[in-house]
């Protein structure tokens, strides 16, 4: 599996560009010329290791994701920002649905996004183009986005104090499931164009989220999908994950979206100092 593997950690590119030697509270050194061992895995699958040390290997490497995960979240809370990591599979909408949700939350809280595809930088250019600040993480052969590069992104982002962090991680409902970014809650995004069966053949991706968006409801017309079954699926797997219908296109459902968002932002920002500022505002300049 990718947590044993260690996939493509020595392809990581955040926007085009070598992670660099950072001040985030990481205790490693960024030496990147390991025999074996990356950052946060072994570059070989290594056939014929012993079951018991390929468990072993995969408890040391999600424990180490699991810290580097703790020191983001520690960022996130010190800055009153609101992080969400947007799962999916290649072509469920993501992107074009989070372009439309920056235009139209507006200008505050402030917009930041951190991009994860395996390569170009297309998806940043498309979420740049709306005026929000946004960088590329390239994961080369690499299937999702662990903490570890979610930390070098965010000093290149620098993002604003009581603002809000979109991850829109590399397509795949398998490995994102397993790694903690720090966010405070996983938002998967299901296509009507996919099969209402996904929650229970990607089990783990629905059980890990807060919130399924079940987007394209505006081809529902032209398709053969039962709603009503896609979402009795999802509440199987997790009967706490909220659902919301909505289309990216149409704009359809996403008001409903936004709410959940800004009453998620609220959340992160009680109690903590930026709150006055939105508090004056509304939410809005």
């Amino acid at each position: 599996m990718c947590s044993v593997c260690g996939c493509g950690h020595g392809e990581v590119k955040i926007d085009g560009k070598e992670p660099r030697n950072h001040s985030h509270d990481h205790s490693h050194d960024h030496s990147h010329d390991h025999e074996g061992e990356s950052e946060i895995g072994v570059y070989s699958h290594a056939p014929g290791l012993a079951q018991k040390r390929m468990v072993q290997i995969e408890q040391d490497i999600l424990a180490k994701n699991n810290s580097y995960a703790a020191q983001n979240s520690n960022l996130f809370s010190k800055q009153g920002i609101l992080a969400l990591n947007l799962v999916s599979s290649p072509g469920s909408g993501k992107t074009s649905l989070l372009a439309r949700t920056i235009r139209e939350l507006g200008k505050k809280p402030v917009i930041s996004v951190i991009e994860g595809d395996q390569q170009t930088a297309n998806d940043a250019q498309r979420i740049r183009e709306t005026g929000a600040k946004a960088v590329q993480v390239n994961t080369g052969k690499g299937c999702h986005l662990d903490a570890h590069m979610i930390g070098h992104a965010l000093e290149e982002l620098a993002p604003h104090d009581g603002g809000i962090v979109f991850i829109e991680n590399v397509g795949n409902l398998v490995c994102p499931a397993g790694f903690d970014l720090g966010e405070a809650h996983k938002v998967v995004i299901l296509s009507v164009t996919e099969g209402e069966d996904k929650p229970i053949k990607y089990p783990d991706m629905f059980h890990a989220s807060d919130l399924m968006l079940l987007n394209k409801i505006d081809l529902l017309p032209h398709l053969e999908f039962e709603v009503e079954r896609c979402i009795d699926y999802a509440l199987r797997v997790n009967p706490a994950i909220k659902i919301l219908k909505v289309s990216a296109t149409s704009g359809e459902g996403m008001e409903q979206w936004y709410e959940w968002v800004r009453t998620a932002h609220k959340m992160v920002l009680s109690g903590h100092p930026t709150a006055d500022i939105y508090s004056k505002t509304g939410g809005k300049e």
